[in-house]
């Protein structure tokens, strides 16, 4: 394996670890009824829990453990059949109760994989472990120029913290990593990776070591990470700051820093804290948590199909390039609109089809896929009328712009506007006829091998024709008349 850092081959190893924190899709919090939705009113979605009033008890949220153990499930991880909540105890201003219900020594998910499709090849990355943790609020520092503000509406969320081992070993394999992993979490439907909302952060932990150094050398964590391109950069600059650091005999020193886009820089945050600073234990107000080994193997049965499960499908049974299936595999909204489409015509045909026209078309107007103006039932239509020689593929591009325009169904605009392909041989062959006697020069030219004049010859027809003669008809045609 080669290592890259800024673009060059480097003597120097990058050793990453990456630590997600996945909001749980679910209606209410952790362990409150309170709403967990996002954009909400600052302070609007928080329970007597949340706020950590006296006397308040937490309640489990159990749909919470059934989407941990879904993605536990899916990461093909060992779920544990007993895990813990235990007391995270740190002082910040938005985290009302003084302390964060997290897990640590019994986590409900142990070890799993997670396998990336490298230029270079496959590459496995190993999950440690997945923990359940309530979020903490959020400090406003813009509202007034002289306080600080406090919105709990985050306060008690559901996190998952997905903590790989350190088998990273560039930026790009990190920003695959997170890239792989939300998709996995967007098909089974337990976290919407959005990042741009909080839904999904990243912490890296990045050291360096010289090619073929066995020990890890000593780590920086790089907090809140919130884009796929920004945990790239980070990462980067942050190895080249600490190769730099030890080119010039120093030391690097085992601490929390912050990624700045805007200067593109990590700068010192605090110290590292180790675990046991943060006093862990066992949380008095929550009994551990049991699970039946019938409670998992249920929500194993009702695991959707998964990307590389579902890659692997669209290149055996349709034919598909990898890197088309890529494309059609980034959302599940995408891939299930692919398969609608698919499922009722050319699944070949149809991924070009979505891929460049419908595409075209969403990135023009800003839309996602569920937004469409197209329906996949009415797409798959006019890719029919195309294999079907009803219109030519051609006329399906003018036809398609006015279903974006009007959502109509194609074979209505088609009947409407006259677009039937002509497919009567008399017919084309009268207009070929009539081109030859007209091009003299142009048919002596195709008598003697310029095949470049027979796509003039098509495109002539073409013409005539409106667009609705059938190609293919045309050049067999033209073959017959002039000989080639």
């Amino acid at each position: 394996m080669s290592y890259l850092l800024n673009g060059e081959k480097s003597e120097w190893e990058v050793v990453i670890g990456l630590e997600v924190h996945a909001q749980i899709t679910a209606k209410s919090k952790l362990f409150s009824g309170a709403a967990a939705e996002f954009g909400a009113e600052p302070n609007s979605q928080v329970s007597l829990v949340d706020a950590a009033l006296p006397g308040m008890l937490p309640v489990i949220n159990q749909f919470c453990i059934e989407q941990a153990v879904k993605t536990g499930l899916g990461l093909k991880a060992k779920i544990n059949l007993h895990s813990i909540f235990e007391r995270k105890n740190y002082f910040y201003p938005d985290l009302p109760q003084g302390y964060q219900i997290s897990q640590f020594q019994k986590p409900i998910v142990g070890e799993g994989i997670l396998t990336l499709d490298m230029p270079d090849g496959l590459r496995k990355i190993g999950i440690e472990r997945l923990h359940i943790e309530q979020d903490a609020g959020k400090s406003l520092h813009d509202q007034d120029p002289k306080r600080t503000f406090i919105d709990l509406n985050r306060s008690g969320i559901a996190l998952m913290e997905i903590v790989s081992k350190p088998d990273l070993r560039s930026p790009q394999e990190a920003g695959e990593y997170v890239k792989k992993l939300r998709m996995i979490l967007r098909y089974l439907g337990t976290c919407d990776g959005n990042m741009e909302e909080g839904s999904l952060r990243c912490d890296a932990n990045v050291s360096v070591r010289k090619v073929g150094e066995k020990a890890l050398r000593t780590r920086a964590e790089i907090k809140n990470i919130n884009s796929i391109r920004f945990v790239m950069a980070a990462i980067e600059h942050e190895a080249l700051r600490q190769i730099g650091v030890y080119d010039e005999g120093g030391e690097v020193i085992q601490e929390t820093r912050l990624y700045d886009p805007n200067k593109d820089e990590t700068r010192s945050m605090r110290s590292k804290e180790e675990a046991h600073d943060y006093r862990y234990f066992p949380d008095p107000d929550l009994l551990p948590v049991f699970l039946e080994q019938e409670f998992v193997d249920r929500i194993q049965q009702s695991l959707p199909e998964l990307p590389d499960a579902k890659k692997k499908r669209f290149i055996d049974d349709f034919g598909l390039t990898p890197d088309d299936v890529e494309t059609l595999l980034a959302d599940i909204e995408i891939s299930d609109f692919y398969e609608k489409v698919a499922g009722e015509s050319d699944p070949k045909l149809s991924a070009n089809w979505v891929i460049h026209e419908l595409f075209a078309i969403l990135n023009k107007d800003g839309l996602n896929i569920s937004e469409s103006p197209v329906s996949a039932e009415y797409l798959a239509k006019l890719i029919n009328l195309i294999g079907d020689k009803v219109i030519s593929g051609r006329t399906a591009k003018d036809v398609f712009e006015i279903m974006v325009k009007l959502g109509s169904d194609p074979m209505e605009i088609v009947e409407e506007k006259g677009l039937k392909q002509i497919t009567n041989s008399s017919e084309i062959e009268a207009m070929v006829d009539a081109l030859v006697k007209e091009n003299p020069g142009q048919a002596e030219q195709y008598k003697d091998g310029n095949m470049k004049v027979a796509g003039w010859f098509i495109g002539q027809i073409m013409k005539v024709s409106k667009g609705k003669a059938n190609p293919q008809l045309v050049g067999d045609l033209l073959k017959k008349k002039l000989g080639n």
